[in-house]
């Protein structure tokens, strides 16, 4: 799917590349023609206001219809100290209450268009210049490659868009299909295991070995639960956040050396609630703590900081490993990425899905330095 949409991607870049070129190369040779076109046209109306003022001129029709034609391309007509003295094609209104408007417009008709001079052929020293600017159809035609770019980068991005979403949902059902297969695989031996259990029990022999035995096959079926609820609409409860933490402390705790320290805050309050699925929870903290023993070697100090806020919770969890360098912190939640010699790199992707999706809450790298450890941020509505 990955490579499918990265196709598409490629796809639609390159045909965006050939249409926006294509209507760039044709606009610019449609925008020349049509500049050659206006510059004979007011070479024509020049010619025909020659012939209007022309005493010799006997019949006047033609050169009358030639400037009656032209109701699109301003001209500014100038004299030989180029001062302005007459115009056509421009707002009237505009002239009479702007004493700068014709100049404006002069100025800028002189930087795209060379002007048309006519030199009195009685007296060489009056020459009247011709400035000319564009019509309305020559500047559709120039701005036309900017709007079809526009066009067309939008229908880029809200089919990129769409195709990401279309990925994302195929990604998520395969994660969920993954965990729910999972489950189910671990269902079977799991049951059997717990079968075994009760048969050593009543064994007096073997009845301490049972009891052990049972935590890790309880444990099983716990993980297998957790992996059981992806994909499915967890159920969210109030559960008092200090209990639930402290109990994965007290797990943790008993799995790590004795050197390291666990700490839980919770700034004088014994009880604050949110509304969370404690199993899929339970495995967010839970990683969270394997992930700072981890990054400490065998010492250390692990601080789980609850905050009850106005509208939410915020949990901290403050380590003193090794940190995470400036190039990895955006990395750390993608699937797959982990700096560890073992393992897939899946426990903090998991963790952002539950977090984000079932609890519609945060989880992040609230600071991280290297040779000083790392805090995690999760932030829940109450």
């Amino acid at each position: 799917m990955l490579r499918q949409l990265l196709n598409w991607r490629t796809g639609l870049a390159l045909v965006a590349i050939l249409i926006v070129s294509g209507t760039i190369l044709y606009s610019q040779y449609l925008a020349r023609k049509i500049a050659r076109e206006e510059r004979q046209k007011v070479a024509q109306w020049v010619e025909a206001s020659k012939a209007l003022i022309d005493p010799n001129s006997e019949d006047t029709r033609l050169p009358f219809k030639i400037i009656t034609d032209n109701d699109d391309i301003p001209i500014i007509a100038t004299n030989e100290k180029d001062s302005i003295i007459d115009y056509v094609n421009l707002d009237s209104v505009k002239v009479k209450n702007n004493s700068n408007y014709l100049e404006k417009k002069l100025s800028a008709f002189r930087s795209i268009n060379r002007p048309i001079e006519y030199t009195d052929p009685l007296d060489s020293t009056k020459v009247n210049r011709y400035y000319f600017g564009h019509t309305k159809l020559l500047n559709e035609v120039r701005y036309y490659p900017i709007i079809q770019l526009v066009v067309v980068a939008l229908f880029i991005a809200i089919t990129f868009f769409s195709l990401r979403s279309n990925y994302r949902s195929v990604q998520n059902q395969v994660w969920a299909g993954m965990a729910k297969e999972t489950a189910h695989q671990l269902g079977t031996p799991v049951s059997s295991l717990e079968g075994w259990v009760e048969m050593l029990k009543e064994n007096t022999a073997t009845e301490k070995i049972a009891h052990d035995l049972e935590k890790d096959v309880n444990r099983l079926r716990l993980v297998s639960d957790r992996f059981g609820k992806i994909g499915s609409t967890p159920h969210l409860e109030p559960v008092d956040l200090v209990k639930q933490i402290n109990s994965m402390v007290d797990y943790m705790r008993k799995r790590a050396t004795g050197k390291i320290i666990f700490t839980v805050e919770t700034h004088g309050k014994e009880v604050i609630e949110a509304s969370i699925s404690a199993p899929l929870f339970d495995w967010v903290i839970e990683n969270l703590l394997k992930n700072a023993l981890d990054s400490m070697e065998g010492k250390g100090s692990i601080t789980v900081d609850i905050r009850d806020e106005n509208r939410t919770v915020s949990i901290d969890v403050t380590d003193t490993g090794k940190g995470i360098s400036k190039q990895n912190i955006d990395r750390v939640f993608k699937p797959g990425f982990t700096t560890k010699k073992r393992g897939w790199g899946l426990g903090l992707s998991l963790s952002r899905r539950i977090i984000a999706q079932y609890h519609n809450g945060q989880i992040f790298v609230k600071h991280s330095e290297i040779g000083k450890g790392t805090t995690f941020r999760i932030v829940l509505k109450k």
